[in-house]
């Protein structure tokens, strides 16, 4: 692999900043559809990307690609076109994408600063990307100090403080809106990662009267017996909603989960209910809104900015920043120091050589036992003469003059001769 550098790094899609719910579901891509995009660009000769799909975002993170090439895949495996691209998506090439990586895995670039489910999603992404050997080495390092500054952010500053999630986000949205949720009959559909945060929440604020619906029944008990919660049927959804003041729905449904057939019961019953969509793509029918005694909210109406939690972690923006340049000055300093892996591999391999033609030299002359301890002793010298002299490298890897002092020195050029040319 040629020497790995920051400007070889790109990054394209859309998110919440530019791009409304309308068009980011048209980008969304569930796990069938990553592992295609995976594929497709393996065909294509792009061997090292992660693609990241949340509620907020669809966005590709590449090594050696084009951003044209990546805005090709992501029309490609989405149902976005490339009108809408260029109209609400965005592209980072080197230095520039390499801070947007950063700041979204810590937080910085969401809709709930800090957001805590961010990171989660980014590394489920990544770990996709790795089993399937779509990540080499520039790109697997570059992930582990965005980690890296991730787990900092949390340790040395107060980001976290607070329930910076979308869930918490719904939550505060909705007890806005009844000022108090304690007397309100309350439905979750979906007990996943996001349904088991809200359901937290809930409870935290005072919630008395919720019932959560999963498709799988099991899974909704198992949330449900943790917190002595009721729990109602998939296809018991329509009575279910028409008895509710309040649903939140956040499940990983492709497709609306609540049709406008499941409020059929409330035509019958119109008293106002506030319902929520925490999913992209959306899982309510946005006809829905159109019913006169309902309030549909998406992720587009959440927002976190007026509450204290909010301005105690916009406090901490600025030391974030800091650990961010860190790791990227540490990244940086990496793919500087890559320029004399060669020749530390190349002086390995030829200190180990002649290492080896003294110990050929005594293999007959010499007892088993004695040659066993010329082999231990004559390694722990070579490893030393190498560590030395590889320290030396490392320390001044931006000095060509000292790389090929070394190469000189050890006449390295029959082991590494095209880095002499």
């Amino acid at each position: 692999m040629d020497q790995p550098k920051m400007k070889q790094f790109t990054v394209v899609g859309v998110n919440h900043w530019e791009a409304p719910i309308t068009v980011r579901e048209q980008f969304s891509l569930l796990e069938d559809q990553k592992r295609e995009l995976l594929d497709g660009a393996r065909r294509e000769g792009i061997s090292s990307l992660v693609a990241v799909s949340t509620c907020n975002r669809t966005e590709i993170y590449a090594e050696e690609a084009s951003p044209q090439e990546l805005i090709r895949l992501l029309n490609s495996y989405t149902d976005g076109s490339l009108d809408q691209f260029h109209r609400y998506g965005f592209e980072k090439q080197g230095r520039e994408a390499l801070e947007h990586i950063f700041q979204v895995a810590v937080g910085l670039d969401s809709q709930i600063l800090g957001d805590l489910q961010i990171i989660k999603q980014v590394k489920q992404d990544y770990k996709l990307a790795s089993e399937m050997d779509a990540v080499d080495g520039p790109l697997h390092r570059l992930m582990q100090h965005v980690f890296r500054a991730h787990k900092r952010s949390r340790s040395e500053t107060s980001l976290a403080q607070g329930a910076a999630t979308t869930a918490y986000a719904a939550v505060q949205f909705a007890n806005q809106t009844f000022h108090d949720v304690t007397d309100k009959n309350i439905l979750l559909i979906g007990t996943g990662k996001i349904g088991k945060v809200a359901v937290k929440n809930l409870l935290s604020m005072g919630a008395g009267r919720l019932t959560l619906i999963n498709r799988s029944r099991e899974r909704a008990e198992f949330v449900a017996d943790r917190y002595d919660l009721e729990v109602s049927d998939f296809d018991n959804m329509s009575p279910a909603i028409a008895d509710a003041d309040l649903v939140i729905v956040a499940t990983g449904a492709g497709e609306p989960v609540v049709t406008m057939e499941d409020m059929e019961a409330s035509k019958k019953n119109r008293k106002f209910k506030l319902m929520i969509d925490l999913s992209v793509p959306r899982n309510i029918d946005p006809e829905i809104e159109k019913l006169d005694f309902v309030d549909l909210a998406n992720m587009d109406w959440l927002s976190d900015v007026t509450d204290q939690a909010y301005r105690e972690r916009e406090k901490n923006i600025p030391h974030v920043k800091k650990i961010i340049e860190e790791e990227l000055e540490k990244f940086g300093q990496w793919i500087d120091e890559q320029k004399v892996v060669p020749t530390i591999k190349a002086l390995n391999e030829k200190l180990d050589d002649l290492r080896q033609e003294e110990i050929d030299h005594f293999r007959h002359k010499i007892s088993d036992n004695e040659l066993e301890s010329v082999k231990r002793a004559t390694e722990r010298l070579v490893n030393k003469i190498a560590a030395h002299s590889i320290e030396h490298l490392r320390e001044n890897h931006e000095s060509d003059d000292v790389r090929e002092v070394v190469e000189d020195m050890f006449k390295l050029s029959d082991k590494n001769g095209q880095q002499n040319e």
